[in-house]
């Protein structure tokens, strides 16, 4: 056989290994949400062991509708915030001619390698320090925290890609800078938006270790509260819970698919 089909088909083979261990256990929860028992067992072949009822029970949660309801508040609030700030500094990073451009995009990016327990625990005794004490305030400025770096990155990169020249040419042509800018940089970078927005959006809703440090007993994170269900009533309704942000991560990427493109997407 070939040296280089056989390096191609060894390297299918890996790539096929590696994404079964990583997607096995999403499955496995998955599976678990639709069994019929009372505790973590997967529904075997027999139709009367697979059930919805775990879905079903996700409403009766106590908390649950509140949890979400924050959850959902904070990410998009942090996410169309992001989405400001990020773009305005890859547009000052990208086009600025000063000193220490590349230290500043390292460091806007620098929580994405940070442990989120080092930013949590910064994070609470900063906001400690000049009084803020109300949760979903706390959690805004947390969650722009981790989700500012996706934005500024995404939008950096796809900047890197855009010929400024056709801001100029747009502008020989009788349009304003600011409608210039409006009708062909953000249409060129609209891709650049959505990805980031989207993965911003999700980073922010499945956040634990920043959140954890910014709640209240009374005001709690979907990810916080479904450890406590873990932690007081473990049931097959937290698989059920976790399935949906499965299906919500399975979403975002549909939608990223077929506005952007995969090829595309992995470029950012």
């Amino acid at each position: 056989m070939n040296a280089g089909i056989l390096s191609r088909w060894s390297s299918r083979l890996l790539l096929a290994v590696v994404a079964i261990f990583m997607l096995a256990p999403l499955l496995v929860v998955v599976l678990v949400s639709f069994s019929n028992s009372s505790v973590f067992n997967l529904p075997t072949g027999d139709l009367s062991k697979w059930s919805l009822r775990w879905y079903t029970a996700m409403f009766d949660k106590e908390g649950l509708g509140a949890t979400l309801t924050l959850s959902v508040g904070v990410a998009l609030g942090s996410t169309a915030v992001a989405l400001v700030l990020g773009t305005l500094c890859a547009i000052a990073i990208e086009q600025g001619r000063f000193k220490g451009r590349d230290a500043l995009l390292a460091f806007l990016v620098s929580p994405l390698l940070m442990p989120g327990l080092v930013i949590g625990v910064a994070l609470l005794q900063a906001l400690r320090a000049i009084g803020l004490r109300d949760v979903f305030s706390a959690l805004l400025i947390g969650h722009i925290v981790i989700t500012l770096p996706y934005v500024t990155r995404t939008v950096h990169a796809s900047l890197a890609l855009f010929d400024m020249r056709l801001i100029e040419a747009a502008q020989t042509l009788g349009l304003s800078r600011r409608r210039a800018l409006l009708q062909v940089m953000v249409p060129a970078l609209a891709p650049a938006f959505l990805t980031s927005g989207l993965f911003a959006f999700l980073a922010s809703m499945d956040n634990y270790p920043i959140s954890i440090f910014l709640t209240d007993a009374r005001n709690k994170t979907l990810p916080i509260e479904v450890l406590r269900y873990l932690e007081e009533s473990p049931d097959p309704t937290i698989a059920a819970i976790s399935s949906c942000l499965i299906l919500l991560a399975i979403v975002v990427l549909f939608i990223a698919e077929r506005m952007v493109g995969m090829r595309r997407l992995a470029q950012f």
